[in-house]
């Protein structure tokens, strides 16, 4: 008897690529996209914002900056995210400043990534945690999206970059140089010492 793949297996090996959009250097999944996906495989998936009891609200908040809270629940497997109410450069909102629209925006992109922890297009976020350059300088490419810094060797990001690879060594050379591309030039020399740690 064959046994039958996993939610996460399932979901993992659709290709999303031809359906990843950009917004700046950062890719993601339109979530109508996602949720509609999720449910043509897993009809009873559900969500629900997870609401500030306290202050009825659908966010929280520190009294600075709000985030938003997400579940989503597949074949009863529930999975918890959270995520920053964000502007559109990506970075966090002032409590005074947060709209409805905001909130809202931020919901739907954290049932997205909820979306991801069950497998659907998990790959695109890898590389949240890569190390970022502190550096301004960044090199626009001819299809003019803002990418890379190059890599050297022991340079400022050569220690986080190390940590990377170690976390990631049961997913191949080529998984972590490609989630490094992302967000670095590499070039032939760099990329035989990184293999000389996988």
């Amino acid at each position: 008897m064959k046994k039958s793949k996993s939610v996460f297996e399932t979901l993992n090996s659709i290709n999303v690529s031809d359906k990843i959009e950009k917004k700046g250097n950062l890719s993601y999944l339109s979530w109508a996209w996602a949720w509609g996906e999720l449910k043509k495989h897993y009809p009873d998936a559900s969500y629900e914002v997870i609401k500030n009891k306290e202050k009825d609200l659908n966010y929280h908040h520190d009294g600075k900056t709000g985030w938003v809270e997400t579940e989503v629940t597949v074949e009863g497997h529930t999975l918890p995210e959270s995520l920053p109410i964000m502007n559109n450069r990506n970075k966090s909102i002032p409590l005074g400043q947060i709209t409805s629209f905001d909130v809202n925006s931020s919901i739907k992109r954290c049932v997205t990534k909820n979306i991801a922890l069950h497998g659907l297009g998990l790959y695109i976020y890898a590389g949240e945690d890569l190390p970022q350059d502190s550096s301004p300088e960044k090199t626009i490419k001819p299809n003019n999206t803002i990418t890379e810094i190059t890599l050297n060797i022991d340079d400022g990001n050569w220690e986080k970059v190390m940590r990377f690879v170690a976390g990631n060594k049961d997913k191949g050379l080529k998984f972590i140089v490609d989630k490094l591309k992302t967000k670095y030039t590499i070039k032939s020399e760099v990329q035989k010492e990184i293999a000389k740690h996988v």
